[in-house]
């Protein structure tokens, strides 16, 4: 009787240790970063984005249709780097776009921004400031397989 009452106590407390999947969340109530921070932020992850992935010429990215700021100004970013961005789904079927989300977060008063495609995700904290925004932690690389 002891041992099987050890057992759901070992399986309880090993049961509020896992999760149900490693997609990535969203906040119910998602930070508006508008303007010249916006710009920045995007302007920053784009160019670390097209650091890792490399050539634009013939990568197409595939993104989310949205109309806040700070989308608009990753989609701006991502194509002064050279990568055709899609929005709206219409597609080549013989064109296999890198499929791009992100997400922009308030974490102690700083900007969490992430950007994930399947083969890779970054991401980084930022300080608002009048100008825009200022990093304020190194990239933050995950490599996939």
């Amino acid at each position: 009787m002891q041992k099987l009452f050890a057992f759901f106590i070992v399986a309880a407390l090993l049961s509020s240790c896992q999760t149900a999947d490693d997609a990535l969340t969203t906040s119910s109530t998602p930070v508006a970063v508008t303007g010249p921070v916006a710009s920045a932020i995007a302007g920053d992850m784009a160019s670390r984005l097209a650091e890792q992935m490399g050539q634009a010429g013939a990568t197409m990215i595939k993104m989310e249709k949205d109309t806040s700021e700070f989308a608009t100004a990753l989609e701006v970013a991502l194509k002064g780097w050279g990568y055709t961005v899609v929005t709206d789904g219409k597609i080549a079927k013989d064109v296999k776009p890198f499929e791009l989300s992100y997400s922009i977060g308030d974490f102690d008063g700083q900007i969490l921004a992430r950007l994930s495609t399947p083969s890779i995700a970054l991401g980084r904290t930022y300080t608002p400031t009048a100008a825009g925004a200022t990093p304020t932690s190194p990239l933050s690389i995950m490599q996939r397989n």
